[in-house]
């Protein structure tokens, strides 16, 4: 039986629910079910040996938890006598209470999180306790029948389906398994030390864990490839249901869960002072942050680039920027072997905001800082949720030489395979010699029609304004004059009047002359630019007070001049050919460096790997229609015979 068979199976349980509770309720009572008859599998191997020690050491001050671990040959244990077989069926919730309460603490508390005891309350009033206990009792998860792997895609089906059922969003709570092989990788592909060497160490990080999948994927794949490194996880999780299948899984791993947290990353990070060799990440796909935004931005505004957010923030929709600057934010010095980061991205990241805003200021302090490695773009249809184009963005504090102010994309979307059965909006896979295509692509650092080598100014540019001037013809009229007597600021009315009938001015100066107005105050410039004068193209520009022209609001553009260009020499070839009189305000500079032009970072992938597909000949196109033409007449002709 495959997982999804499994988790089919296991699914048929909330059979047993119907009537009594909703279907979307059935995740939060089959789940925990589930990792608690996964962990009593677990640990029936060495059940009867903990409790023959556990006797032994009643009365004793002895602490449990540095004795039966070893013991149980797990990182947790269970002292009960009870099991789901041998619970009653006449006191069945005491006795399962009893028997969840002598799990260790670290077990003990995901069931906490599954708040799994009231829903035992549920279940007893609606005369099912035992029943659902039975049922999950005769269902074999021993680990050496179903891998850690193997269950992690089991927790993965059941609450793809429970989500469905609930109407919610299941990608939230993990990735799926191809992606995150490729993902693992190319991160972990170029670290030769930890795939050859003995007794390496690694630790690696999840800031959106889910249910840990990312993490498991990624200490199954070094060990494979080196069973001798030893990768620690450390992740943090919002969601409890999600974080308490993490902690099972990663219990049953034999790891420590002390480094598993749970809360929000963005508004509290609960590993503050921890840097990582390796960051892993999936974060929801145009997450809205308005909920922590008060802590975000006090996060900005006080610490600066002291903290996480020190370049900038998003936009409020979409919070994908953030979760990228706090893995960054985890990278460890130079010196110690810096740091790795894999991060799966929606399309947006890659080019919101323009010039000067938070995204583009991100990307800029990214790319300026050299740590942005390759982006790769993945086929559409991989995500159980949606079906929309993503990235792979990988980063690195520490690039191999070759790889020094470059960035490399690769356009992966063509590398994939189709499902035989689509999983929501999962109708594509990446296969594993899908896999190492594209890693080979990664490691060879090559142009070619796949992968493309870019410095990392490439993507840069400044915004420059472009200015013309403001041309207006004078005219007293009537309705002009009611206007202007009606305008804020406005004075000598009388003396405008005198100019009713007088024809139209192409130029203020001698407007003003021939109305015998010598002088105009600001507001009094404003009412009669507003009021009594008409845009023209062949009227003469208007000067300030000053005697500088005038910039006309309605003919302003704004131009993207790549970094790699003299903005003068861009101005001279590009816009003055066009707009002859048009000139470059030199007072809007980029607050960074102080130089004419705001500078921006924008990556679009699309248009590097863009192929022109010449439109088909019009003979060939007339050829069709007559083609189908002619097969309606035949199909008419038969209607009518």
């Amino acid at each position: 039986m495959n997982q999804q068979n499994l988790a089919d199976f296991i699914w048929n349980v909330a059979d047993a629910l119907r009537g009594n509770f909703r279907p979307s309720l059935f995740g939060r009572i089959i789940l925990p079910f589930t990792v608690l008859r996964r962990l009593e599998c677990a640990l029936e191997p060495t059940r009867a040996a903990v409790l023959a020690r556990h006797h032994a050491l009643a009365g004793t001050a002895v602490d449990l938890d540095l004795v039966l671990p070893s013991v149980a040959g797990a990182s947790f244990y269970n002292t009960s006598t009870y099991t789901l077989a041998t619970l009653g069926s006449t006191s069945t919730r005491a006795n399962l209470e009893e028997y969840l309460s002598r799990f260790s603490a670290n077990a003990r508390q995901v069931f906490e999180h599954f708040g799994f005891d009231q829903w035992l309350v549920k279940l007893e009033a609606a005369n099912l306790l035992y029943l659902v206990t039975q049922k999950f009792a005769g269902i074999d998860l021993h680990p050496s029948r179903l891998s850690n792997h193997e269950m992690g895609l089991v927790f993965e089906h059941l609450i793809r389906k429970f989500a469905e059922a609930a109407n919610d969003d299941a990608g939230e709570y993990f990735t799926p398994r191809d992606v995150v092989r490729l993902v693992t990788t190319l991160v972990f592909a170029t670290d030769h030390d930890a795939l050859t060497g003995e007794g390496q160490i690694r630790t690696v990080y999840d800031c959106a864990a889910g249910t840990g999948g990312f993490l498991s994927s990624a200490i199954e794949q070094v060990a494979e490839w080196n069973p001798d490194a030893r990768i620690v996880p450390y992740a943090q999780e919002m969601n409890p249901e999600s974080y308490a299948i993490c902690v099972a899984d990663k219990l049953i791993q034999g790891f420590e869960v002390h480094n598993l947290k749970l809360g929000n990353t963005l508004s509290n990070d609960l590993l503050p002072a921890e840097h990582f060799d390796y960051c892993l990440a999936n974060p929801p796909f145009g997450v809205k942050w308005e909920m922590v935004q008060k802590a975000v931005a006090d996060e900005h505004k006080n610490l600066g680039y002291a903290g996480r957010f020190g370049p900038g923030l998003p936009r409020v929709g979409d919070g994908s920027l953030l979760f990228l600057m706090h893995l960054l934010s985890k990278r460890k010095p130079v010196e110690q072997g810096g740091t790795r980061i894999g991060i799966v991205l929606s399309g947006s990241p890659l080019f919101n905001g323009g010039a000067g805003s938070g995204e583009s200021e991100i990307r800029r302090w990214i790319l300026e800082s050299d740590w942005l490695e390759a982006i790769v773009a993945l086929p559409t249809d991989l995500f159980y949720n949606t079906g929309i184009g993503t990235y792979v963005w990988l980063l690195s504090n520490h690039k191999a030489p070759e790889r020094k102010g470059k960035v490399q994309l690769i356009d992966a979307s063509a590398m994939s395979s189709p499902m035989r059965k689509s999983l929501g909006s999962k109708r594509k896979l990446i296969a594993q010699e899908q896999i190492d295509e594209i890693a080979r692509w990664h490691e060879a650092c090559a142009d070619s029609e796949t992968s493309k080598l870019f410095d990392s100014t490439d993507f840069g540019y400044r915004r420059i304004t472009v200015e013309r001037p403001l041309r207006l013809r004078f005219e007293v009229t009537d309705a002009s004059l009611t206007a202007y007597a009606a305008a804020k600021g406005s004075d000598h009315v009388e003396l405008f009047a005198k100019l009713k009938g007088a024809g139209a001015f192409d130029d203020l100066d001698a407007f003003l002359a021939a109305a015998k107005v010598k002088k105009l105050a600001k507001g009094t410039r404003k009412a009669v630019l507003d009021s009594l004068g008409t845009r023209d193209p062949a009227a003469q520009p208007v000067r300030d007070a000053e005697r500088e022209v005038m910039p006309d609001g309605d003919l302003r553009e704004y131009e993207n001049v790549p970094l790699t260009q003299r903005i003068d020499d861009y101005f001279e070839r590009e816009v003055l050919p066009h707009v002859p009189d048009a000139w470059i305000d030199r007072g809007k500079k980029d607050a960074s460096d102080g130089l004419v032009g705001i500078v921006g970072y924008e990556i679009n992938f699309n248009r590097y790997f863009y192929k022109y597909v010449p439109p088909r000949a019009l003979a060939e196109i007339d050829a069709d229609l007559k083609a189908v033409e002619a097969e309606i007449a035949a199909l008419l002709g038969e209607v009518t015979t």
